[in-house]
């Protein structure tokens, strides 16, 4: 008689995980307001560069502060930043942080090639060129030492992504970057409230970008914001997200080639909910990722990924796995198969490394190329990691053991499956 579930056997798991995206009446409420008030989009004005002025110049806080306004501020002291600028969404703020640092035609930037793809197709859209070096192998974050290697004069900047929510090994890229004069734009879109030596993502490079996409841990379905230091990259990045207008000057006089690329009201007010729970998630996420690595710790050909103890706060957008399907005996994909029947959705990953994708083929540089340098990427890919994504880890321990026990008895009877 089987016992696997994908072979008719009693299935693991019958309740259902958490459930995405998190809201109560926070929220509600804070739409209505915005609905009653009138206010849907921004209003020019003194209100909108309070951020930018001197504590003694700022407008008081009161109800004519626009919601967005109060969450980039709200966003910036919680990421340890002076500044944040909001946007339509993570793509653009990339694409503004580029900008913003004069960053253009034939200029290299560093990105790896184990992200979503906009992190590169952003660095296109300005002219310049994104150059793939690979990931760690214990991580999937970029890999300092293919950083150092891909440097060259024409290289501008690097964009080192926090990826699962991990922070990338900060020390050594800020030296290779001050080393070699290159500017740094953090792609924080699945690291909020993640830190690098008790320090917020975000707040470590010359600019940092997230995302408040459907599947983010901060969500308002679309929407984006830059975060930075320095005034004056933020008030560039305010220039060219608001049409290219700039602060106390006339709404209808504009002096940079930007776009219309704003955050509503609506959004503004959900994000400042969603901020208010963030550190709450990002903590009981901790705590279940710790627990389901201790219990899946004895299970043959399945590795989680390494916790660097300098990432001191990991915000587990994903959970992250590597399989050995030569351990196993099976592919990936019928891991994944039998895992799901048992009651565990799981994703087998990017399909491929960003540079395999048609957007990149028939252009002046053969990104295929970039295979040969990117063997962990690729392998990756291909066969090796699996994402748990993070709503489970907002759960209970007896979800974690749940998840441990399905896996422990795909191995216990593995052959079912050979």
């Amino acid at each position: 008689m089987a016992k696997l579930a994908i072979n008719g056997g009693p299935k693991q798991i019958n309740k259902p995980f958490p459930s995405w995206p998190v809201f109560d009446d926070a929220e509600i409420n804070a739409i209505t307001e915005v609905v009653k008030s009138g206010a849907w989009g921004g209003r020019w004005g003194p209100a909108w560069w309070r951020s930018f002025e001197d504590q003694d110049e700022a407008v008081s806080k009161d109800s004519d502060i626009p919601q967005v306004v109060l969450f980039q501020e709200e966003f910036a002291k919680f990421h340890d930043v002076k500044y944040a600028v909001a946007c339509a969404n993570g793509s653009v703020a990339i694409e503004a942080a580029l900008r913003a640092l004069g960053i253009g035609s034939g200029d290299e930037v560093i990105v790896p090639p184990y992200t979503f793809i906009t992190t590169a197709t952003s660095v296109m859209h300005i002219n310049a060129v994104p150059v793939f070096v690979d990931i760690d192998r214990e991580t999937y974050n970029m890999d300092p030492a293919c950083i150092e290697k891909a440097i060259n004069k024409k290289t501008k900047a690097i964009i080192p992504v926090h990826f699962a929510g991990q922070s990338c090994d900060m020390d050594a890229i800020l030296d290779i970057a001050k080393k070699n004069n290159v500017y740094v734009i953090e792609d924080c879109a699945h690291a909020h409230g993640s830190e690098w030596r008790g320090r917020k993502a975000g707040s470590w490079g010359d600019l940092g970008t997230f995302s408040f996409q459907s599947s983010k841990t901060m969500t308002s379905g679309e929407g984006g914001i830059i975060t930075t230091n320095n005034k004056e990259l933020a008030m560039k990045c305010f220039s060219l997200v608001w049409i290219g207008r700039e602060i106390k000057k006339p709404w209808y006089e504009f002096y940079d080639l930007g776009w219309n690329f704003r955050l509503t009201e609506f959004q503004g007010a959900i994000l400042r909910a969603q901020l208010s729970r963030v550190e709450q998630q990002v903590e009981k996420r901790m705590e279940n990722a710790r627990y389901l690595t201790a219990l899946l710790k004895d299970i043959p050909g399945i590795a989680p990924m390494k916790w660097d103890e300098r990432a001191t706060k990991h915000s587990f957008y994903l959970y992250m796995l590597r399989f050995d399907p030569k351990t196993w005996g099976i592919p990936r994909l019928q891991f994944q198969q039998a895992l799901a029947a048992e009651g565990v959705d799981v994703f087998g990953s990017y399909p491929k490394p960003i540079y395999h994708n048609a957007v990149f083929l028939n252009r002046e540089i053969d990104y295929r190329a970039f295979a040969k340098t990117c063997p962990v990427a690729e392998l990756a890919c291909k066969e090796q990691s699996i994402w748990f994504n993070h709503p489970m880890f907002l759960g209970s321990k007896s979800d974690m053991e749940a998840i441990a026990a399905s896996v422990q008895k795909l191995w216990d009877n593995i052959t079912e499956l050979r």
